[in-house]
């Protein structure tokens, strides 16, 4: 996978400041998720746009609650 597609990472507004949160960011139709705390040199997730927008309508829905 190319790494280097991605640009304009993001974190939600909702994460605390100790690094523990997923980043987000789109490019060629699809969607990157990548672990901050790698600090841009861990893997990354690649989703398409439609995968990504079932997900996060799931977690919304209360689907994946524990």
């Amino acid at each position: 996978m190319n790494h280097g597609k991605y640009t304009g990472w993001r974190k939600s507004s909702h994460s605390s400041g100790t690094g523990n949160c997923v980043e987000v960011a789109t490019a060629d139709g699809s969607v990157g998720v990548r672990d901050s705390k790698q600090h841009g040199r861990g893997p990354v997730l690649e989703f398409a746009r439609a995968e990504w927008k079932a997900f996060i309508r799931a977690a919304k829905d209360g689907e994946f609650n524990l």
